[in-house]
Order: structure tokens, then sequence, then C-alpha cells
């Protein structure tokens, strides 16, 4: 009977075992590497604030600090107009100053919108130079005679003072945003600039073709 011949195991190439380690080794490395840059990334500190970040930041803090000052000036001269209205003799100046009550509640509004496009809440802080525009005001209608055409043209001057500290003011403010590159708000703020340039101009003409004139013949 043939006796069939064992079949001797075929060797394994030399170096197979070898490679298949080291592959298995370098993955392992890797992946350890992964979970190292991550970590090291999660447990990084947040980088400090550059000294043109921090620049920014103050100038938006000067920048909301002023919109308190107008908001607080427009409010004042809202509860003013009326007694100017009052106060006035011609009936031109009377409809130029109720023309500017109804122009200053929406002032307000669009500088309350302003605030709220820069993510903050309308507020108020205690604008100096209108209070003493308005303390000034009240003064000129004390130290002048009812109905008299000396006390409309010095309520012309007061109004107008009025306007270029406005005019002032919304122009800066202006200036501000473009720097700021807040565009909705830039433009929002020299709609009212326009608006006040306008008022400005039609005192101004009023004076000129009629009050001053009569005042100094009083």
């Amino acid at each position: 009977m043939e006796t069939k011949t064992k079949k001797e195991p075929v060797p394994q190439k030399e170096g197979t075992n070898a490679k298949t380690e080291n592959k298995k080794k370098d993955v392992a490395e890797n992946k350890t590497d992964s979970k190292a840059a991550k970590d090291n990334k999660t447990s990084q500190p947040a980088k400090p604030k550059t000294k043109n970040d921090k620049t920014g930041e103050e100038f938006r803090e000067f920048f909301i600090d002023e919109l308190k000052d107008i908001l607080w000036a427009e409010k004042a001269l809202l509860k003013a107009l009326p007694k100017m209205r009052k106060a006035a003799t011609g009936k031109e100046l009377a409809a130029l100053i109720d023309a500017h009550l109804s122009e200053t509640e929406n002032q307000i509004s669009t500088v309350e919108q302003v605030f709220e496009l820069m993510g903050e809440k309308p507020k108020t802080k205690k604008c100096d130079a209108m209070d003493g525009l308005l303390s000034e005001t009240e003064s000129i209608i004390s130290d002048t005679k009812k109905g008299s055409a000396i006390r409309d043209a010095g309520l012309i001057l007061a109004a107008q003072k009025v306007e270029h500290y406005e005019i002032a003011t919304y122009g800066t403010l202006a200036a501000f945003a473009e720097a700021m590159q807040e565009t909705k708000i830039t433009k929002l703020l020299r709609s009212i600039l326009r608006d006040e340039k306008k008022s400005d101009k039609t005192l101004t003409v009023l004076a000129l073709e009629s009050v001053n004139e009569d005042a100094s013949q009083e």
C-alpha cells in the first residue's frame, strides 16, 4: 500500500511578520498623536485680545455712550418744544416748532433703532450741552416780552443753537458708524442729519425774511 507523503507547511517570506507588526504600531501611534493634538487644542487657552481688538471695542463703547447722550438730548427737547411753541408770537414760527416736535419724535425712534442694531437696549445719559441750551431757552422766554418779535428772534436763536449741536452730533456719529462699517446705522444717522440741516435752513430763512427786521423796529 502506497503511503501518502505529508506536506510540509510553506514557510512565510522573511520579514512579513515584521511588516505587519510595524504597520499596527504606526496606526496606533497615529491615533495617539491625533488624540494628543485634539486634547492640546481643546485645553489651549483662548488667545488674548490684541491691541486692535481692544481699540475697536473701546470705540464701540464710546459710540454707544454718545448715543445715550443724544437720546437724552432728544427726549429733553421733546419736553421743551411745547413751551417754546406756546411762547412763539408769529404763526410761522409756531408752525415750525410744531413740525420739529413731530420730527423729534421720529428721531427718538430712529436713535432707539440704532441701539437695537448695535445689540443694545436704548438708554439715556444726561447731556449737559442740551441741558444748558434748554436752560438758555427758558431765560430767553422769561427775559423777552410776550407777543414781541424780539421774543421770536430769541426763540429762533435758541432753536438754531439746538440744531447746530444736533448737526455736529449726528454728523460725527454717522462718521463713527461708517468707520465701524455699520452701513445701515450710517444711513439712519445721516437721515437725521439731513432733517436737522433742513430745519436749520428753514429757521434761517424765517429770521432773515421777516423776524429779524420786525424785531429791530420794536
